[in-house]
């Protein structure tokens, strides 16, 4: 019998990071999800078997990153959130860090950190 495939699901408004970071997941034996937002995210997550997120923080238009993560919580979600983000900022790093991430990427990132980030994740 074949190895299960962990679904890792990735959320971010770049359609080409998506893509890219969706191809590199496929790459290493992971199902890839891909999501353009939070909302679109959230309105499937009941019905997949996601064993971690992949999240950019500064999502345009509607949710952020954060805020994505903050609700997970509040519903009492346990999935391991990657953030991975452009910006220069210390103070979101400490918070995205203070909230439990796994990781924090800064964008670009290697795809081995990412792979190595996944792998924490999911105990592997």
């Amino acid at each position: 019998m074949g190895k299960l495939r962990r679904t890792v699901a990735v959320v971010d408004d770049d359609a080409s990071i998506r893509r890219s970071v969706g191809r590199l997941l496929n790459a290493y034996g992971f199902a890839a999800t891909e999501y353009a937002s939070a909302e679109a995210f959230l309105a499937q997550y009941e019905s997949i078997d996601v064993a971690c997120l992949v999240l950019d923080i500064d999502l345009d238009g509607g949710m952020s990153g954060m805020q994505l993560q903050r609700r997970l919580k509040e519903a009492g979600s346990n999935l391991p959130v990657i953030f991975m983000t452009a910006l220069e900022e210390r103070r979101l790093q400490a918070e995205a860090e203070w909230a439990g991430c796994i990781a924090y990427l800064r964008k670009p990132f290697a795809g081995s950190d990412l792979i190595a980030a996944i792998n924490k994740a999911l105990g592997v």
